[in-house]
């Protein structure tokens, strides 16, 4: 485990590393394990020369925004399919699981058409919206609704009133905490991290998000490699906040099931 948490983690010293150096050190042969003294200068280049901090609020916005829905609409078809019963279910459940099996890239072109259509394109809302249920989600929600919420509970919520949606935010909700967390972390770090549909929607450079103005910075005829690596290093700190703050519930949502009372 010590080998492996190693091997996991050096690609994030080596990032500050470079992040600390310059252009021309990175070259150098051999090359420098521990970190220089240009970490301060590289990111000041980085906030003076291209935008940051208007990118790294437009992908805050994008990511948060499209991590809240997920969680909102996948939990509750999760808990619909896994505790209600209704015509079509076996049918529905197995066309959702069928969509996973189909390509991204596939849906880029109608997406794109549809977007236009609405008077999207080049507006965080095309980031934002199409995105706000996955197929992976309610899959993910589902199972750990079957596992954990047990019919009892449902039927003790009933007795004292709830409604499908009071049993939905009242009784199943405090129970998916876990898998929410989960399910959140996966969502927050594929949205932050999404190049190709921003790519596709987003061409004005006020509405780049961050990997796109990482991507921006390499230049036709020469590259300040210190800035990017510095710029790389600024946007993965949401990353490694959002992991800190929910790695327990993470922890425990992927460990569900793996033990038994």
């Amino acid at each position: 485990m010590l080998i492996g948490a190693v091997l996991s983690l050096f690609p994030f010293y080596w990032l500050f590393v470079m992040s600390t150096a310059t252009t021309a050190d990175m070259f150098r042969f051999p090359p420098r394990f521990v970190p220089g003294d240009q970490l301060l200068v590289n990111i000041g280049k980085v906030i003076d020369h291209v935008g940051f901090f208007r990118s790294f609020g437009n992908s805050l916005i994008v990511a948060g925004s499209h991590t809240l829905l997920v969680l909102f609409f996948c939990s509750m078809a999760g808990f619909a399919f896994a505790k209600f019963h209704f015509p079509g279910k076996p049918f529905l459940f197995f066309f959702l699981l069928a969509t996973m099996m189909v390509p991204q890239q596939l849906g880029l072109i109608p997406q794109f058409i549809l977007m236009q259509k609405l008077g999207w394109i080049n507006d965080l809302k095309a980031l934002i919206v199409p995105g706000a249920a996955s197929a992976f989600g309610i899959f993910w929600m589902r199972q750990y609704a079957a596992s954990v919420l047990h019919d009892e509970l449902i039927n003790a919520g009933r007795i004292d009133g709830c409604h499908s949606f009071d049993l939905y935010w009242r009784v199943a909700l405090p129970v998916l905490r876990p898998a929410l967390a989960t399910l959140g972390i996966i969502t927050f770090l594929g949205s932050w991290n999404d190049y190709l549909w921003p790519l596709v929607v987003i061409s004005v450079q006020d509405k780049f998000t961050i990997q796109m103005l990482i991507a921006s910075m390499n230049g036709v005829y020469s590259t300040d490699y210190s800035m990017v690596m510095a710029a790389t290093l600024m946007a993965t700190v949401p990353l490694i906040i959002v992991f800190s703050l929910f790695s327990r519930q993470f922890i425990a949502g992927l460990m569900q099931g793996s033990v038994k009372d």
